[in-house]
């Protein structure tokens, strides 16, 4: 049985994310995904991805996923979400704060042969570094 989009778009966000089980991650995600994180740079591969997971979760403890709006067909889901942690290591050249931060950001997968073969994460990092005190670029 093919798992429906919806219903993978939802464990990516509370199995692998939330609780960190990456034994799901490879029941889910296909071997060759491309990842781009609003965090960092590409990254592909199943290990690529959860790298970042591991390095997320270093920086911001608690750190949590939470699917506001969920749009899916087929081959295509989008998310509106936000995202929270508290601030325990250094993240974006600030040492820990101690601080519980929080940003809304976007999600758009791809999916293939029953599994999320691609992700791009958009992200609003100007909230994150306002909250942690790091300088910011430029505003409009």
């Amino acid at each position: 049985m093919t798992a429906t989009s919806t219903k993978l778009v939802e464990s990516f966000y509370n199995d692998v994310w939330n609780k960190r089980d990456f034994r799901v991650a490879h029941e889910i995600i296909s071997t060759d995904f491309r990842f781009r994180g609003s965090l960092g740079p590409e990254k592909r591969g199943i290990d690529g991805f959860l790298e970042y997971v591991e390095a997320v979760h270093k920086a911001l403890g608690n750190y949590t996923c939470i699917i506001e709006d969920l749009v899916c067909s087929d081959d295509r889901a989008a998310a509106r979400m936000i995202f929270r942690g508290t601030h325990q290591s250094e993240f974006f050249g600030v040492s820990c704060t101690g601080k519980d931060i929080e940003w809304a950001g976007a999600a758009f997968f791809g999916i293939s042969h029953g599994k999320l073969s691609k992700l791009w994460v958009l992200g609003d990092l100007d909230a994150v570094k306002q909250q942690l005190g790091a300088p910011t670029v430029g505003r409009f």
